[in-house]
């Protein structure tokens, strides 16, 4: 049996929505120390809807994988879907993940409620503190 499914070696092979992006409307970033795995998330949100989203990882295929499908799944919708993300979701739609590379997939869920929490910090959003389980004291992500 193959260790990664289609899917993860499609995604891996030929990611969607790769590079940085000029003036975004918020950025998360988020690095694993363990494995070496970073990941930085732009979004471009109008109206309330994610028009864009950008990424850059430096990490294993799995990390690019879990991002580029994360990614997939956000563009075009609301932010308030995107804050429902989770790496549970970003594994399945990968056809799963081996157990030990399922932390990516959590990573792309970070990094993207870290940009989320960007977004509203710049623009004076209230937010909902307990929908962004990562925070400064966690160790392992920081935002940008």
């Amino acid at each position: 049996m193959a260790l990664y499914s289609e899917k993860v070696m499609d995604h891996f092979r030929n990611p969607r929505n790769v590079g940085s992006m000029e003036n975004p409307s918020g950025v998360g970033e988020v690095g694993n120390a363990k494995c070496g795995d970073i990941m930085r998330i732009y979004l471009k949100i109008e109206n309330d809807i994610i028009v864009d989203v950008k990424f850059e990882t430096f990490g294993c295929g799995s990390a690019i994988a879990s991002s580029s499908m994360a990614t997939e799944l956000i563009k075009g919708k609301p932010v308030s879907q995107a804050l429902t993300l989770t790496n549970q979701a970003v594994v399945e739609a990968l056809d799963g993940l081996p157990a030990q590379k399922v932390h990516c997939s959590v990573l792309a869920e970070e990094a993207i409620k870290l940009a989320l929490k960007d977004y509203y910090d710049k623009n004076g959003i209230e937010y909902d503190h307990s929908q962004f389980p990562c925070c400064e004291s966690c160790g392992h992500c920081h935002a940008h």
